[in-house]
């Protein structure tokens, strides 16, 4: 079952990294993560099965909770240029095979996720209920990475 305090960010898909970045920073008093970059990150989806898409993408620093902006390329999943804005929200999970299963049990449709269903998803799956809501389930087994990633951007700035 999701508990409501493991919503950790909302992903936001952006044409642009580096502007969105400006714009956001400045006008809502945002701090950033270095940006990183994926010439080949994993995916899979249902109407492309297993490929790879370049992506670029940073999270506000400030917790708990976090803004993701990601800049797909053209066609991906994560592409913000035809459609920009908010995508998704992020939910740190013990077991995303698990918590897949169970909400594709309850009618949520499978969008995305790291690895196949054969390969028990990996890392994280996008899900989408009836309603529409995309969901991001994220193996809580990463978090010591993003908390470092977090604390090393805000040492910089002290």
């Amino acid at each position: 079952m999701i508990d409501p305090s493991d919503v950790f960010h909302i992903g936001v898909r952006v044409a642009d990294l580096d502007a969105a970045m400006d714009e956001l920073g400045d006008s809502l008093g945002v701090s950033w993560a270095e940006p990183r970059s994926a010439d080949a990150q994993p995916i899979w989806t249902p109407s492309k099965g297993a490929h790879e898409v370049q992506l670029r993408y940073t999270y506000s620093t400030a917790g708990p909770q976090h803004v993701e902006l990601l800049e797909g390329q053209p066609g991906s999943f994560w592409d913000g240029r035809e459609m920009p804005g908010t995508h998704h929200m992020g939910v740190w999970v013990d077991d995303v095979a698990a918590e897949t299963g169970r909400l594709t049990g309850r009618g949520w449709e499978l969008v995305a996720a790291y690895h196949s269903p054969d390969e028990g998803y990996g890392l994280f799956a996008y899900l989408r209920p009836p309603s529409g809501l995309i969901v991001e389930l994220v193996d809580r087994a990463i978090l010591p990475h993003f908390d470092a990633w977090w604390a090393a951007a805000s040492a910089r700035r002290m």
